[in-house]
């Protein structure tokens, strides 16, 4: 290695090497890369590594047990980090209750299983080395290639390739460093695509929770006290384990007003496959935990299940449990009133059908959810570039990754929309995220996109369009429009005034910057702060039909109502909506990564689409005045609120409480001949 055989996501947790030194720490974990032409079969009985097999810690409990060996030597107890939040007197708000109820549960690893494996070539030009491939983070990316080679950052270019998928699990480099350093030791072009069984069992997936949680209501059903601890196991690196120990502590309790919440959590870890970044870092995990206590709640209360959650709703100008006022955009109520036809409607039905069907039981559920968009406390900046050519093409420089949540679209809207310019040819540039030509937009996570990187282009749009209205020596409200490099001014473009005599400098375009970060403020070490500029809401109902003599479930129907702000492309929102729901219906149904067993896309099921329902989506728009156009993110909300709520379902067609998912078919059967 020329440099440092080690990385990782924050300057403290750099523990994953690039090959394996002395132990390999996880089956699939890197040990050496052979590189050459026409590469057969490999003999891997001949290969010149000894092995000596050690007693593996596998699951949490086992890491955790008394005189567990130590995964990394710096920390003895396997704990690499815990987070916290803590407000108001959770054994008060217990005591005065009317009603408690608590559980405990269990989430698996969950593959990302993206479309395209990871793959990618690099090669030296002379002056930098040069690595092409699918990622979520270039900037990212460079500063690890560059740390695993000895250079500096600016001898190294990441070019993004079109990603087909990523979901959070691209935002670790995985065959970067490899080809970076293969290509520096061999002067050559060298490439690499992972087989699908090399991709899934080398990169990271979404973290197994183990949760106990509690919570109380007045006799009214109001929420009076939360509390949660939750372990994460992150398997045998850190990965984004600090991320997600510290982002559910302050989801953890739901998108309610809850006086006193204690919620406490931990990344733990294994001899398991890193467990890193996936579509709600943790959320989706403890919104099981608490969306099933609002259930056990409204039961215990004699209460609707939909009109406990509406009595707790978040809604503008409440305080959340880390101090914060949301002060605009959240549209929770607005999201639940949406889909109280709907809810009726299914209860009815299922009532009427489980009346004559002995087998067959319908169920309803409903879930809700909350996430912030952006990094958690942290500064969390993107920058644009927008360049006007003489010829009158407007260029975004854009460093956004478009993974396929459709950013480059949106973008593209957001910069017509405050540039004002009628008849401009605004077009993102070819290579998206590339290194030595787009700035830092950041990484392609956290539903961060639109809000924080549309406001970078809002403002460098609104810059380069001030810069055209006093090069053309007009109003700020001038109506302009743009044909064959001619500005045209006025409302019938009276004055008409060329590029070219503008741009007087010698410059052959005009040049604007945005940049934009989130304003928000470092947490205390109760969580107490303003983690997150904004947040996305929503509110799903979920109907299901399950065959108590086998214990399969078969989802009938998904309401789906979100609170984006404002959707500044309705379809792209409605696509993000109905991939979360697919996503979240195999969470709850039937994702389960198993080492050594379920390492191909044959063993390992995902939803096809004979498994995705009817979706029946609600846009809700409570524009965030902070926002770009009131815009907010959808990615990850679109998925959090759907496995509680099929879980909720079969929980109301069998009376069965499922505390683990997925509820495969011998699962649910088991408990229900035990019932």
């Amino acid at each position: 290695m020329p440099g440092q055989n080690s990385f990782g996501i924050f300057p403290n947790t750099k523990d994953q090497p690039v090959f394996a030194e002395r132990e390999s720490r996880f089956r699939g974990e890197a040990v050496a890369a052979l590189v050459g032409r026409g590469l057969g079969a490999i003999d891997l009985a001949t290969f010149p590594i000894n092995w000596t097999e050690l007693p593996p810690l596998i699951g949490i409990g086992a890491a955790l047990r008394a005189g567990a060996p130590a995964i990394h030597a710096h920390l003895p107890d396997n704990v690499l980090t815990r987070g916290n939040l803590k407000s108001g007197d959770v054994a008060r708000g217990h005591a005065d209750a009317a009603a408690t109820a608590e559980g405990q549960f269990e989430t698996n690893f969950v593959e990302h299983a993206y479309i395209e494996p990871e793959a990618g070539y690099a090669y030296g030009d002379g002056r930098q080395v040069v690595i092409t491939a699918c990622t979520q983070a270039p900037y990212m990316d460079r500063e690890e290639v560059a740390r695993v080679l000895g250079l500096a950052e600016g001898d190294v270019r990441i070019v993004p390739t079109a990603c087909g998928g990523g979901f959070g699990g691209k935002l670790d480099v995985s065959v970067q460093p490899i080809l970076a350093v293969a290509a520096w030791k061999l002067g050559q072009v060298v490439s690499l695509v992972y087989s699908r069984s090399e991709s899934m069992i080398a990169t990271t997936k979404r973290h197994p929770a183990r949760i106990c949680a509690k919570a109380s209501a007045d006799k009214e059903g109001r929420l009076t006290a939360y509390e949660m601890s939750g372990d994460f196991n992150t398997g045998a690196y850190a990965s984004w384990g600090p991320t997600v120990a510290n982002r559910v502590p302050i989801h953890a309790h739901g998108p309610y007003r809850v006086p006193n919440v204690w919620n406490r959590t931990r990344a733990i870890f294994t001899n398991e496959t890193p467990a890193g970044a996936f579509r709600g870092f943790g959320v989706p995990q403890a919104a099981i935990a608490n969306e099933t206590l609002m259930d056990d709640l409204a039961e215990k209360l004699g209460m609707d299940r939909w009109q406990i959650r509406r009595i707790n709703a978040l809604t503008a100008g409440d305080a959340t449990a880390s101090g914060q006022v949301l002060h605009a955009s959240a549209g929770l109520p607005q999201c639940l009133d949406a889909l109280k036809p709907a809810w009726d409607q299914a209860l009815a039905d299922a009532a009427a059908h489980n009346g004559v069907s002995p087998r067959h039981k319908r169920g309803v559920g409903i879930a809700c959810m909350w996430y912030g968009c952006g990094n958690t406390a942290l500064p969390n900046p993107s920058e644009m570039r927008i360049t006007l050519d003489r010829d009158g093409r407007v260029t975004i420089w854009s460093g956004a990754v478009d993974i396929g949540q459709g950013i480059s679209t949106v973008i593209v809207q957001i910069v017509r929309d405050a540039l004002r310019l009628e008849g401009a040819d605004i077009v993102v540039c070819e290579h998206v995220g590339d290194t030595k030509l787009t700035l830092d937009a950041g990484k392609t996570s956290a539903s961060r996109q639109t809000f924080v990187s549309g406001n970078a282009a809002r403002l460098a749009a609104e810059d380069l369009r001030a810069q055209l209205l006093r090069l053309a020596n007009v109003s700020a409200d001038a109506q302009m429009s743009l044909s064959d490099g001619v500005l045209r001014i006025g409302t019938h473009g009276e004055r008409r005034v060329p590029l070219s005599e503008i741009m007087t400098s010698g410059s052959s375009r005009l040049e604007a910057i945005g940049r934009y970060d989130p304003p928000t403020t470092a947490l205390d070490e109760n969580g107490q702060g303003t983690p997150y500029a904004t947040y996305g809401f929503a509110a799903q109902i979920a109907q299901v039909l399950v065959d108590t003599a086998l214990g399969t479930t078969k989802v009938l129907h998904i309401h789906a109502a979100h609170d984006v702000g404002r959707a500044i492309n309705p379809m792209q929102v409605e696509g993000q909506i109905h991939g979360g729901i697919a996503q979240g219906l195999g969470l709850a149904l039937m994702e389960e990564f198993i080492s050594g067993k379920t390492e191909n896309l044959h063993d390992y099921l995902i939803p096809t689409a004979g498994d995705i329902p009817p979706i029946t989506t609600h846009i809700i728009e409570d524009p965030d005045p902070e926002g770009p156009f009131g815009a907010k993110g959808v990615g990850e909300p679109a998925l959090i609120a759907t496995a509680p709520a099929i879980l909720g379902a079969i929980r109301h067609a069998t009376g069965l409480t499922m505390r683990q998912v997925p509820v495969l078919p011998h699962r649910l059967w088991a408990a229900l001949q035990e019932k």
